[in-house]
């Protein structure tokens, strides 16, 4: 294998494992298992709007979805740094480490640097998005 078809199919394995986590995160724990409506509450117990759960589902779940399919890539990957810098503070005051009472900080702080990088990457290997018109492939 040369190197563009090693770094091809690791953009695309960072491109899937961030989807898998979004959509599990979005879905699977916010929508399933909390609710959209239990979700909402506590974001409201901590400080947030309400509506902003609604927001970060979306974006976890639309956001998952565009980077396992590999459409949109960038944008999405770009899409979700928000969502990740306001658990990385959230979970701050809780300390480094993610087995911490609360969470740490380190996880979405390490998931906020790896989105930045399938960003700068691109999509890598087997790309939805590539079928896209013009510009909008490269996205």
């Amino acid at each position: 294998m040369t190197e563009s078809t090693t770094a091809g199919l690791g953009a695309f394995l960072l491109r899937v494992t961030l989807g898998v986590l979004a959509l599990a995160h979005g879905f699977i724990l916010k929508v399933l298992t909390f609710t959209p409506a239990g979700t909402a509450g506590y974001f409201e117990s901590i400080g947030y709007p309400g509506s902003f759960a609604y927001l970060v589902i979306f974006a976890e779940v639309a956001g998952g979805l565009a980077l396992i399919l590999g459409v949109l890539p960038r944008l999405a990957a770009l899409g979700l740094i928000p969502v990740l810098i306001g658990a990385t503070l959230q979970h701050a005051g809780n300390g480094w480490s993610f087995s911490a009472a609360g969470g740490g900080w380190e996880f979405p702080a390490a998931w906020t640097v790896l989105l930045l990088a399938s960003a700068l990457t691109g999509p890598g290997a087997f790309a939805l998005g590539r079928k896209l018109p013009g510009k909008l492939a490269a996205l």
